[in-house]
């Protein structure tokens, strides 16, 4: 998107396929999920969340202009010159993307590029709780998915929309930066906005979104204040919001959503977020043990129930944890019984459990008795 706030004109003429889709290929052919060029080195792939050398050779500066600038239209070209990093989109095949930023860095060109399929993968193969089925048909609210770059977030939150999109006849509307995953019209009709392409910005797409009759809205990343008004605004009027944010846990999503209120409008925007919220599903990525499985999702669940309402509106969100132990009847779940769950069906590893637990006592505690191979640890 340009600094004026007007699309980025992509239209590439070419005649051939660019050299750059043979590292793509290469990704694809390796299942990984994350390609690096950085001038100097050979390139690099994420493999199973490990960052790989590749037996390509170093790559020189020329090279590297002659790579990226092929794929660039002259708007993107320019735009990058002059502002230093640039987001954009890149299709090799008919189901494989790539969501790329390519930026300077001591005066050099780095590219770093996420491998995006249109192949959305149905709930139980990304072992999902079953409570993400009934939080997906949902008819109003806002649904947020949570967790650090990488913990898989993107993916579930896709999977909850074509969940939505076979099983429900609605308008879904998507505003994304860049768009990621391609969603093909099944029982619902899905319209997908790109930022920069189809759109100026966030903020033009949620001004334009009532218009557009939608029933179940899926806004990127909630970035800032303005973002999370007009999703919450979304929720308060009948709608379905999905939302990722960067945050690690429920209580702490809660927490950074208000920071970003001034003081002066905090207790509006909580009384407003408890209102509309409907759920928060926090996860992380851990490395597999089982076999034909490379990771898996230790996953946080919070509902929206009464209880929760009022523990947020009342500023306790410190008590979530304990609403969410309680609960469990009703699907929810804290990250102590997920990561539990995941070591005793054997599917991770005690030590990695541990290496990712948010609290190693609860963990302790609740791996107790456990088997003696585990002693030493516990």
């Amino acid at each position: 998107m340009t600094p004026t706030g007007q699309p980025i004109d992509t239209h590439i003429h070419m005649d051939h396929e660019p050299e750059l889709n043979k590292y793509f290929k290469a990704c694809i052919k390796a299942k990984s999920s994350d390609l690096h060029l950085k001038v100097g080195q050979v390139p690099r792939m994420r493999v199973y969340g490990s960052l790989k050398p590749t037996t390509g050779e170093n790559l020189s500066e020329e090279k590297m202009e002659q790579l990226v600038f092929e794929i660039m239209s002259a708007a993107q070209k320019d735009f990058f010159l002059k502002n230093g990093a640039i987001d954009f989109a890149h299709e090799v095949t008919e189901v494989d993307r790539f969501r790329i930023n390519v930026f300077r860095q001591r005066g050099m060109i780095s590219l770093a590029a996420r491998r995006i399929t249109s192949v959305i993968p149905p709930f139980e193969h990304l072992h999902l709780p079953p409570i993400i089925e009934k939080i997906s048909m949902s008819h109003e609210g806002l649904v947020l998915v949570t967790g650090p770059t990488g913990s898989g977030k993107t993916t579930t939150i896709a999977s909850m929309v074509d969940y939505i999109n076979a099983n429900r006849s609605c308008h879904i509307v998507t505003i994304e930066d860049p768009i990621e995953y391609l969603y093909s019209d099944k029982k619902a009709l899905v319209s997908q906005r790109e930022i920069g392409i189809d759109v100026p910005d966030f903020n033009d797409a949620l001004r334009s979104l009532m218009r557009q009759d939608p029933d179940v809205v899926l806004v990127g990343e909630m970035r800032d204040r303005e973002t999370i008004q007009a999703a919450m605004r979304a929720a308060e009027t009948g709608h379905l919001v999905f939302g990722t944010l960067h945050s690690s846990n429920a209580a702490q999503t809660v927490q950074r959503i208000l920071d970003l209120f001034p003081q002066e409008e905090r207790d509006l925007a909580r009384q407003t977020f408890a209102l509309t919220i409907r759920g928060i599903v926090s996860q992380m990525l851990l490395p597999s043990i089982k076999e034909g499985f490379t990771r898996m999702p230790a996953v946080e669940i919070l509902i929206a129930n009464p209880i929760v309402k009022k523990l947020i509106g009342e500023t306790r969100e410190a008590d979530l944890p304990s609403v969410m132990r309680s609960c469990a009847n009703e699907g929810m779940q804290d990250f102590t019984e997920s990561l539990s769950n995941l070591v005793k069906k054997e599917y991770v590893d005690i030590k990695a459990a541990f290496e990712y637990a948010p609290n190693k006592e609860e963990l302790k505690m609740a791996l107790k008795g456990m088997r003696s191979t585990a002693s030493g640890i516990l």
